[in-house]
């Protein structure tokens, strides 16, 4: 895909200004965890925090075109500079400049080794339950620059100072704290200039996101893949080709995974039964919901929320 190439200047604020020209679709573009990482599925809530130089030996600061199917990314350039491209866009930057990449969009960069950033991963899981929080879009990219001695950009750094700084100390085990300083971070960019008019998605985009939403809305329900084509008054095709390109999934398996996300959200957060927690996500038998969940997850729904919630309360203790 050709890349237009921009120059930022210090003191322009710019929220993406790509038109979202059908969301990359080249097979090729790889999909990762963390970069270097096979993508994998994540833990309720997950949240990881590292400099972009921690993983010099994989990148050399040239970081190929990836994308993150089930996570957004916080980048925060403290030092140096480089180019850094967001699907179709492409800027030349130096620090300070900060973004965010929700997931499945397409990014990478170039800078030199003296060129370091704060990169905080966020499931969208945790994004979704922050999004009525905090003024900035989540379901946009962002990408933001100024100057050092800017008041409002002066504060974004000790909060990203303050999150990596906490990971460090306590790993996922400062939930609250975390995700209050995340959210700070997250209305400040909008503040700086990513509460800009958003652009206008792709048909394709914007019906995977619709149907995303949709399924939020009604997964619970069990509804076939007609009610949601019924909904958002589309052809089978077009929604199974907006699914695919933009989420990597068919209908039905967007479904059962955002099923699944419930199911692993209650027995980590609640005292619910096995069998309540199947009926709440939609299966009326507890046999076939603990072979759904058995076949996600590697163990059955019980034996994942014993683990995980020792897990939790081994870090719960060191944490006192």
């Amino acid at each position: 895909m050709l890349c237009r190439r921009r120059g930022l200047g210090h003191g322009q604020r710019r929220q993406f200004a790509g038109t979202f020209s059908g969301m990359s679709q080249k097979s090729e573009v790889p999909n990762f965890f963390v970069y270097g990482e096979p993508s994998r599925v994540l833990d309720v809530g997950f949240l990881h925090v590292e400099t972009v130089m921690d993983r010099k030996t994989l990148h050399f600061g040239r970081v190929a075109s990836h994308k993150h199917p089930s996570m957004g990314q916080i980048t925060y350039w403290f030092r140096g500079g480089g180019r850094y491209r967001i699907e179709d866009e492409t800027w030349n930057f130096s620090a300070p400049t900060i973004s965010f990449v929700p997931s499945n969009i397409i990014h990478g960069f170039e800078v030199d080794d003296q060129s370091d950033a704060i990169v905080v991963s966020v499931s969208d899981d945790t994004l979704k339950a922050l999004a009525s929080q905090v003024d900035l879009s989540l379901e946009t990219p962002t990408f933001l620059t100024g100057r050092p001695e800017d008041p409002a950009w002066q504060k974004l750094g000790p909060l990203l100072e303050m999150v990596s700084g906490e990971y460090g100390e306590r790993g996922g085990q400062s939930e609250k704290v975390m995700l209050g300083l995340i959210g700070v971070v997250l209305s400040l960019m909008a503040r700086l200039g990513g509460s800009a008019a958003l652009p206008q998605a792709s048909p394709t985009v914007a019906l995977a996101l619709a149907l995303r939403s949709a399924i939020d809305r009604h997964y619970r329900s069990d509804w076939p893949v007609g009610r949601y084509v019924e909904l958002l008054a589309t052809t089978p095709h077009l929604l199974d080709k907006a699914a695919r390109e933009v989420f990597g999934l068919t209908i039905k398996e967007l479904l059962l995974e955002r099923r699944l996300l419930e199911a692993k959200r209650l027995l980590m957060f609640t005292i619910r039964s096995v069998e309540d927690v199947g009926r709440e996500v939609g299966f009326e038998d507890p046999a076939y919901f603990s072979r759904f969940f058995r076949k996600r997850m590697g163990e059955a729904p019980a034996a994942w929320r014993r683990r995980n919630l020792e897990r939790s309360s081994i870090g719960r203790d060191i944490d006192v």
